[in-house]
């Protein structure tokens, strides 16, 4: 089991978590947990992205790449502004 360690945050965050985990039936701590595991670094998503490309039979060069990242710029720009 891991060792419990403590994340500096607002109060306005630390009870907006609280609320999301409540309404899930959950605690902050497994809430905390669940979001780390469903978000991708961004090594990771170039692992997806060669392993995407090598799939579809296409080559991942430099053009694709930038691409790729200019593609998961707008997401998170739409998921920022949607959130905010």
């Amino acid at each position: 089991m891991s060792k419990p360690t403590s994340v500096k945050t607002t109060e306005a965050v630390r009870d907006r978590l609280r609320v999301l985990a409540r309404e899930r039936g959950t605690t902050i701590t497994e809430l905390l947990e669940e979001l780390a595991a469903s978000q991708l670094t961004e090594a990771e998503q170039e692992q997806r992205a060669v392993e995407a490309a090598h799939e579809l039979g296409v080559d991942y060069t430099e053009q694709l790449q930038d691409a790729g990242r200019s593609a998961w710029e707008k997401i998170r720009a739409h998921r920022d502004s949607a959130a905010a």
